[in-house]
């Protein structure tokens, strides 16, 4: 028979340590997308007229999904609800540390 582990209630610094480790994590995220050397490799394609201006749009395409990937693993890693994240993201960009 499968045993179910049950997890005991966070107490506050249990959680206040668990929301400092996750927004450590993606502090550390945003520093890695902010930085030039931190963008993902995209493929050259055959140059045209507009090439450099669909690269741009490619390339924050790309940051954008790779953002929301590491954002997701970041939430699986720390058993973060979209709830709690959204109102993390809000709560950050309220204070103006983030765009």
């Amino acid at each position: 028979m499968k045993q179910h582990k049950f997890q005991k209630p966070m107490d506050e610094r249990e959680k206040l340590r668990k929301f400092r480790e996750l927004d450590d994590a993606f502090a550390e995220a945003l520093r890695e997308l902010e930085t030039p050397g931190a963008a993902p490799d995209i493929p050259d394609e055959p140059s045209s007229t507009d090439a450099p201006h669909a690269r741009q749009v490619e390339s924050s395409e790309s940051r954008q999904q790779l953002f929301e990937r590491r954002l997701r693993e970041l939430m699986q890693d720390y058993s973060q609800q979209e709830d709690s994240v959204s109102d993390l993201l809000q709560t950050l960009q309220s204070l103006g540390r983030i765009a």
